[in-house]
């Protein structure tokens, strides 16, 4: 029996995959305006710590903080099943949290989004679009152990 494919389960054509890896691995930091973005599970005490070690991070790269933002989910409600979900599979933050992000954006004229956690490519390409400047995982400029800890 035939069944329709949904439109998220057709594959990327290969030519704009490779393109889109390329441009991370090509945007460099040095001397660019960034925004910090961390998300965390309510689990997570140390997450100031955690943004303070980005924002060094950044430094050792060139980069200049020019603001930082956390999400924090479970703190209020939601309950503890779905702490270590993030709230949108397709943006990682929430859709308000993404408007002030994308409004600080358009405001201070950043050059990047950089997040503490890991991105996919979906999420990545969707962050760009809404913030109107490249969003990035700090994990893909930094190798180090500094990295490894961000990425819990």
């Amino acid at each position: 029996m035939y069944q329709r494919r949904g439109r998220d389960r057709r594959p990327v054509p290969r030519g704009r995959a490779q393109r889109d890896r390329q441009s991370t691995q090509m945007l460099d930091l040095a001397g660019a305006d960034v925004l910090l973005v961390g998300y965390f599970s309510a689990k997570q005490k140390d997450y100031a710590l955690l943004m303070d070690q980005g924002t060094d991070a950044l430094a050792a790269i060139g980069a200049r903080t020019v603001g930082r933002f956390v999400q924090r989910r479970g703190v209020s409600h939601g309950g503890v099943k779905k702490m270590a979900l993030p709230y949108s599979s397709r943006t990682l933050v929430t859709a308000g949290k993404a408007g002030k992000i994308a409004a600080v954006c358009q405001e201070s004229r950043v050059d990047a989004v950089v997040f503490l956690n890991n991105l996919t490519e979906r999420q990545r390409r969707a962050l760009s679009r809404i913030f109107g400047c490249p969003a990035v995982s700090l994990a893909a400029f930094e190798p180090s152990a500094l990295a490894r800890q961000l990425r819990r």
